[in-house]
């Protein structure tokens, strides 16, 4: 689905916008980010082209085991990268990790591992790791649905985490779990880390009645943590991210005919409650109402040829979004203070930044994560042709 790439390619490149203002133009930051976020524009891009066709691939292959081989094949070779990338950072004199990394490293260091730091009160490693925690929380959410036969449910789903969204915020506790220490946070991180576990090995290798009961244990996990337990960006915006993704959902559905678009419509709510959520924030409520305009216009677009140039950027646009913030904390070691650089200087950095960027994400591409979604494939066909 070329169209759903050029979206990603989209927010990819919005993120990147929304980083570079700290680092190269920090004079247009407030003004930009006063009309629209980019940055909450491209993530929320990003959860609505997750939510559409992430659940497509679990239902197309049937095959719990399948999709777990394919997200863990998509998302952790290049996360790999980043952290060493982060590695090589610290090698030549960066001092951006966290105290925690030093005080609790093991809670850091597992959390990470689980791709669930933010809902674990764990400092990400790489400020835009925080969405790889609300994606994880689908993936776990789906596989308990799918278990437990109530996978279709997409547009109750959204409206359910959308309405606990308006109803719990400023109300839910956050971080209640992990708060209280570094013993209570590794295990609280070890408790979560075993439940895990148990829950998708039974879903994967039990019978009939073991699957439903790890699906249970997942679904109340993650429901828990996504309801007590979150950092940033909170628990009402971190439900509205799921509510966000089950919406993209449904109008996959509908797309589909699996359920009608009057049903479909109800996920119009969804970006109702963010707007209302981000009250007072202008700037916010612009970017959620522009990243579903998007996506609608994607949508009614994709039968049209995607431009060249969209199609390669949402190819290595996960690449562009995690490795971008290692360029830009290199530029901030040279320029501590932007303000204090000549304004032509620093667009030339940032034309260099971005030429860099890019180039490094297609070598990624090509030698990190194309193969590693062609073995995958590999994984995959043996069993699910059987």
């Amino acid at each position: 689905m070329a169209w759903l790439d050029a979206l990603r390619g989209i927010a990819a490149t919005a993120v990147v916008f929304e980083h570079s203002f700290k680092f190269l133009l920090p004079e247009a930051r407030y003004p930009v980010k006063a009309v629209l976020e980019p940055g909450w524009y491209g993530v929320t891009l990003f959860f609505l082209v997750s939510g559409y066709i992430v659940p497509a691939s679990l239902e197309r292959r049937g095959s719990v085991r399948a999709f777990w081989i394919s997200r863990v094949l998509r998302l952790y070779p290049l996360f790999g990268v980043c952290v060493a990338g982060v590695a090589v950072l610290i090698a030549v004199g960066w001092d951006g990790l966290h105290v925690w990394w030093g005080s609790r490293p093991l809670s850091m260091a597992l959390g990470h591992a689980m791709m669930l730091q933010n809902l674990l009160c764990v400092p990400n490693l790489v400020n835009v790791l925080w969405t790889l925690s609300y994606e994880m929380a689908f993936y776990l959410l789906l596989t308990a649905m799918f278990s437990l036969d109530v996978h279709r449910r997409s547009t109750a789903c959204a409206l359910g985490f959308a309405t606990a969204a308006v109803l719990g915020a400023g109300t839910l506790p956050v971080t209640l779990l992990s708060a209280g220490g570094s013993g209570r946070m590794l295990a609280v991180v070890l408790a979560v880390a075993v439940l895990v576990a148990v829950g998708l090995i039974t879903v994967l290798r039990g019978s009939v009645v073991v699957r439903q009961a790890g699906a249970v244990v997942i679904g109340v996990t993650v429901l828990g943590l996504l309801a007590v337990n979150q950092s940033y960006p909170g628990p009402g915006q971190g439900l509205l991210i799921l509510a966000t993704m089950f919406a993209g959902t449904a109008l996959y559905r509908a797309i589909q005919g699996e359920i009608s678009w009057r049903q479909a419509a109800l996920a119009a709510l969804v970006p109702l409650a963010g707007i209302w959520l981000a009250s007072g924030e202008f700037g916010s409520q612009v970017a959620i109402a522009a990243a579903w305009i998007t996506f609608i216009a994607g949508m009614a677009l994709q039968r049209r040829r995607v431009p060249l140039v969209l199609a390669w950027l949402g190819l290595i646009s996960y690449s562009v979004y995690l490795l971008h913030p290692l360029l830009l904390e290199g530029v901030e070691r040279f320029w501590p203070d932007p303000l204090a650089v000549p304004l032509g200087l620093r667009l030339v950095a940032l034309a260099g930044v971005l030429g860099l960027l890019l180039g490094l994400s297609t070598l990624t591409w090509h030698f990190v994560e194309a193969p590693a979604q062609r073995l995958a494939k590999r994984l995959i066909a043996p069993k699910s042709a059987g």
